[in-house]
């Protein structure tokens, strides 16, 4: 680990996935910072996730990590949002199935709640929110969308949760979990999520952790 705490900004997740999409995209607004994830600092419990938004978590996460580390510290709360089911999964996408991360029970779930929707009626979308906050109360956040529709069926080895049943808007015939990592990273929620944070750093003096 650096020595100087400047050079450091954790991230509140156990995700290896969102960990290294958050290092490749932000990493170029912030040059020389290290990005640790919150396994690095000893075992911390993971705060209680009780926002109704994407936002709300985000920055709970956040918060709760910049409290455990005293370090700047960067937060993901993303999920699906599938309109033919009124939103949900929604902020409770990770546990959709009841058990947090059991990427193949939540997968189970959605299709047996989308059985016998026809396939135009299967819009969605992946949303993610990005929440940066410094020790002295700065709070930066941004967001992201990706569309999409769901498949009937699973697809591809890449990716995690429900990538193997989106199908991107912006790659016809593919899932997400049929993408590369760096085409994965080009179009997604985060990445676009990532992208505004990037542009709100860029536009003001919060470029320095």
């Amino acid at each position: 680990m650096a020595d100087n705490a400047s050079e450091i900004v954790a991230v509140a997740t156990g995700n290896a996935h969102k960990l290294v999409e958050i290092e490749t995209i932000l990493g170029a607004a912030l040059p020389g910072v290290r990005f640790a994830s919150w396994k690095e600092f000893g075992d911390f419990e993971d705060p209680e996730e009780t926002g109704t938004t994407f936002a709300e978590n985000a920055l709970i996460k956040a918060r709760a990590s910049v409290a455990a580390t005293g370090y700047a510290s960067v937060a993901d709360d993303s999920g699906l949002v599938v309109d033919a089911l009124d939103g949900a999964p929604g902020v409770y996408s990770a546990r959709y199935a009841g058990v947090h991360g059991d990427d193949a029970a939540n997968n189970e779930k959605l299709l047996a709640n989308l059985d016998g929707v026809e396939e135009t009626r299967r819009t969605a979308r992946f949303v993610s929110v990005v929440a940066l906050v410094y020790p002295d109360g700065r709070e930066l956040v941004g967001e992201g969308t990706c569309e999409g529709m769901i498949g009937f069926a699973g697809r591809g080895s890449h990716g995690f949760g429900y990538d193997p049943l989106f199908l991107p808007s912006d790659t016809p015939g593919k899932t997400m979990a049929e993408l590369m990592p760096e085409e994965k990273n080009a179009i997604s929620h985060r990445f676009h999520a990532l992208e505004s944070l990037c542009a709100q750093l860029a536009a003001s003096s919060d470029g320095e952790v």
